[in-house]
């Protein structure tokens, strides 16, 4: 900061520290001075820039200032968005840049929109201007998402421009109209909020018989919270206002319609790790049954934002009515992500083109039992099914897919392939398959006179053909990961014109058991930003690692979420000339990439080592 351009950001500041005493002076000033340089006093255009906090300093607190006696109309839009981006639950502070009857019908929840950058502010232009009483002022930038009332985050490029105007309140400017919710910059966004999961059971249809309980799967829907605000209140309360409308036509919540949290609660986990929570009189409505399930959503939800491991949940109604309890233990059964598996090898395709397995990073890895590990046929690709007792493998040429047991004392022969591609080059027949926590296996065919998606029902059913009603003229899927709890499947798209994107399909379950009717809908973008995407692999219930770059990028490694945020995870390790990634749902296991040097690992904490330079395409069970 220099000169006569003193921002208005250290202005605030400076006056608010003439006014406060005491520690927490130095965490707001702290704070407000952190970037002093983002709002000159004067000039045409002035950005609200977007707070360039490291993470250590994302814990101090950070507090607004009131308009001070004098303030021009964009020196008050500036300091009522500044006073959004503080830790008031309900903006108070915000809500003094208003008049009187704004401050009362402004609804900040609405929504949220996230500018790549901070807003800009300037006097609106003529054209803007609906009338000439009063300052109008315009509020624009480049818009990169979205979070509606749900929280639920979902990107949006584009851009953003919304007029506010004001009007003197007894001499001093005061906006009286405006856009309900908040507008932020990316930067003050990421430090203000946070992903939490929510949880709710996967509709599965007729596939539910398949598997044990299942009518108790819990998918994962990520939603973002403000990281300081009743965390635990806040995460409860956005279980209780069900799904996300991308996720809901595949899920179900346990709690009755209209389930809230009683008034005047402020949930923590008590010294033993108990969390006691009341609801309203339609939540005490659930029979014990039903209950249970609302325990095991609310424990699992809550793990996210607790400091502490939740012991025990207990839910309550109207005048403090005992409902049910749920202990850690007793909701085992429902934990998500329990279609997974555990995991106990890596697989992977050897130099001699056989499948074989990492047993433990200490011990050289060996073939597989039975026909696969066998090398009667040269494989190009392998996925292992999630209980580790069967194998599908593409053969090299990628024309034939194969499935089979993975039992050494059963026959070592092959068989016919369950399907094969008529395509004639390498690169438009089978990608590599996937199998869901259901016992069923994808596949997509590239060719081009016929692309489809495809799944077999217990891996070995005649495949039945899947439609994709949002795949458009001239795409088509380069290869396919299916999450566990079957419901959501992430496919790389080829467009027409040759680039690669990460889309994420809910998949729907519908007809009978001797007839089910499966589709893949509502593709929505995961990794917006890369321009091509060359793998991905699921990493977490809520999460994938992506390998792709950016225009004009080297390639890179990161972790995305599933609603097409970037996850708060720390950033990966560069490595070279990635051509394939295989993670795990369970979040213990390492990452694994197939590079040009070969098989490598990252272990927590560490850099990639070496697993193996000969062989290739490595895979988790999935």
């Amino acid at each position: 900061m220099t000169g006569s351009r003193r921002s208005m950001r250290g202005d605030r500041a400076v006056r608010a520290a003439h006014r406060l005493r005491g520690p927490v002076v130095l965490a707001a000033c702290a704070a407000l001075l952190a970037g002093c340089a983002s709002m000159p006093d004067d000039g045409s255009v002035d950005q609200v820039t977007s707070s360039r906090r490291a993470e250590a300093d994302s814990q101090v607190r950070v507090y607004s200032v009131s308009p001070q006696k004098g303030e021009t109309p964009t020196q008050i839009v500036r300091g009522f968005l500044e006073a959004t981006t503080s830790d008031e639950a309900t903006f108070p502070t915000a809500r003094e840049y208003l008049t009187r009857k704004m401050a009362r019908l402004w609804d900040p929840f609405q929504s949220t929109t996230v500018l790549s950058d901070g807003p800009s502010v300037r006097k609106a232009p003529p054209r803007r201007v609906a009338d000439v009483e009063g300052y109008s002022v315009e509020v624009s930038g480049r818009r990169m998402a979205e979070v509606d009332s749900k929280h639920a985050y979902s990107p949006s490029k584009g851009e953003y421009s919304e007029v506010f105007h004001l009007t003197k309140v007894r001499g001093e400017w005061r906006i009286d109209q405006m856009p309900d919710g908040l507008v932020l910059g990316e930067s003050d966004f990421q430090r203000i909020y946070r992903p939490v999961n929510t949880y709710y059971y996967a509709k599965l249809g007729p596939d539910a018989d398949s598997i044990t309980d299942g009518q108790n799967v819990l998918v994962a829907d990520p939603v973002y919270l403000r990281r300081r605000i009743n965390p635990v209140t806040e995460t409860v309360s956005a279980l209780l206002q069900g799904p996300s409308g991308w996720l809901d036509p595949v899920v179900t919540s346990s709690f009755p319609h209209g389930t809230r949290l009683a008034p005047r609660q402020r949930l923590s986990l008590d010294d033993s790790g108990v969390l006691r929570v009341k609801l309203n009189a339609r939540g005490a409505r659930a029979k014990p049954r039903q209950c249970v399930l609302m325990a095991a959503q609310i424990l699992y939800a809550v793990q996210d934002q607790a400091s502490a491991k939740v012991s025990k949940v207990e839910l309550a109604g109207p005048r403090n009515r005992e409902m049910c309890t749920q202990t850690r233990e007793q909701a085992t059964p429902y934990q998500p992500g329990r279609l997974n598996g555990s995991a106990k090898r890596a697989y992977f395709i050897d130099e001699q083109h056989r499948v074989a397995a990492f047993q433990r990073k200490d011990e050289d890895p060996q073939p597989v039992g039975g026909p696969l590990g066998g090398g009667q046929v040269e494989m190009g690709a392998v996925a292992v099914n999630r209980i580790e007792s069967e194998g599908a493998a593409v053969s090299r040429g990628r024309r034939a897919l194969y499935v089979t047991s993975l039992d050494g004392g059963t026959s070592t022969a092959l068989g016919a392939p369950v399907l094969t591609s008529r395509a004639k080059n390498e690169n438009d027949r089978l990608t590599a398959p996937s199998w869901d926590g259901l016992g069923d296996l994808w596949v997509a065919d590239r060719d081009p006179a016929a692309p489809r998606l495809l799944r077999l029902r217990g891996g070995k059913d005649k495949p039945d053909e899947v439609r994709v009603p949002d795949l458009g003229k001239g795409e088509r899927i380069e290869s396919l990961r299916i999450a566990s709890d079957g419901v959501r499947i992430a496919l790389r798209v080829r467009d027409a014109h040759g680039r690669v994107s990460l889309q994420l399909g809910r998949v729907v379950r519908a007809g009978t058991v001797k007839k089910p009717k499966v589709t893949v809908e509502q593709l929505r973008p995961v990794a917006p930003q890369l321009e091509h995407v060359a793998a991905a692999s699921w990493a977490g219930g809520s999460r994938l690692v992506v390998v792709g770059r950016e225009s004009g990028s080297v390639q890179q490694l990161q972790y995305m979420e599933t609603d097409g945020s970037v996850s708060d995870q720390p950033t990966l390790p560069g490595i070279n000339d990635v051509t394939g990634v295989a993670a795990s749902e369970d979040e213990s296991k390492p990452l694994l990439a197939d590079s040009e040097d070969g098989i490598v690992r990252l272990p927590p904490d560490a850099n990639w080592k070496m697993l193996t330079e000969t062989g290739s395409a490595p895979a988790y069970p999935g």
